[in-house]
């Protein structure tokens, strides 16, 4: 799982700090997660290839998470894109994106869905056989929802001297890997926890930005392996936080240690702070395993 974080900073691009967009690299599907101004500009300097990004997740209609949306679509288009692209984001995102278009005379040769979004409670958005997308219901001054991406790893290991001493064919492998039993040519069954391993742990990550803190996030992200958390003020300026309802590095790791997550990814960062370390180390006070995002940074979980 790989976690490039195309900008990570709050309210408006600057020359050396861009506002929120990142890429989820999971299951061999790249995801695009919100489209700060600038977006497409640092997938380049990342060089991550355009074509592979078909799900495009936006979390709010501020413009910091999604101002780059409507140029990486046009670029899409003049680079004779031909597969669908797929955008999800709150209710009004489409009207927003094709209004941009029309009075450009613009169009996409690509089809282009958007799935709008309004419910309050969590629902899936995204699955196949190897990946599944619920939103987190975040709380924030418009609606605004998170995204907890999960992978699905339903093929078990082949314990492949067993199987060989058996003399099974090779054409059950797939039959077993899945988690048949096999019937020998005496009649004997042989279970599939006598020739398989369990399958590998399901990582799972958690996008969770705009939000003020809220302990009612937590039943969603309970246990997850990777959270991603905003951090946007330091806690000297928690007045900050709740009048408008983002949240301080300390909530963030408080948030982490009640979710009994793994690893928490700190970001959203305000620009009035002189260094982002400062960010991590109040986070440590509270939880002992943070990581800092930063334009251009990539992790592999």
């Amino acid at each position: 799982m790989k976690l490039t974080i195309l900008g990570c900073y709050a309210a408006t691009p600057r020359t050396i700090t861009n506002p929120t967009a990142q890429v989820l690299e999971i299951k061999n599907r790249m995801f695009l997660i919100d489209c700060g101004e600038g977006t497409q500009v640092q997938l380049r300097k990342n060089k991550i290839k355009f074509s592979k990004i078909n799900h495009i997740f936006i979390s709010h209609l501020h413009g910091d998470h999604f101002f780059g949306l409507v140029g990486l679509i046009s670029t899409f288009m003049l680079l004779n894109r031909e597969s669908d692209l797929h955008v999800y984001g709150p209710r009004g995102i489409k009207e927003i994106i094709l209004l941009q278009l029309r009075y450009g005379n613009s169009f996409t040769g690509y089809n282009l869905f958007f799935h709008e979004l309004q419910s309050k409670e969590s629902v899936v958005l995204f699955e196949d056989e190897k990946v599944l997308v619920k939103t987190i219901p975040m709380n924030h001054r418009i609606y605004t929802n998170g995204f907890l991406f999960q992978e699905k790893n339903r093929e078990r290991k082949l314990n492949i001297d067993k199987i060989q001493n058996l003399e099974i064919d090779v054409v059950y492998y797939q039959k077993i890997k899945y988690g048949g039993d096999i019937t020998l040519a005496d009649g004997l069954v042989i279970p599939n926890s006598a020739i398989t391993f369990e399958p590998e742990h399901e990582k799972t990550y958690a996008f969770c930005s705009d939000t003020v803190y809220d302990e009612q996030l937590i039943p969603f992200i309970e246990g997850v392996d990777v959270l991603y958390h905003e951090s946007t003020f330091l806690e000297n300026e928690k007045h900050l936080a709740e009048k408008t309802k983002h949240s301080t590095a300390k909530q963030a790791a408080k948030m982490a240690l009640r979710a009994n997550v793994k690893q928490l990814v700190l970001g959203h960062y305000s620009t009035r702070y002189e260094s982002i370390e400062l960010f991590k180390e109040e986070a440590e006070t509270v939880f002992p395993h943070v990581l800092l995002a930063d334009d251009g940074k990539e992790f592999e979980f």
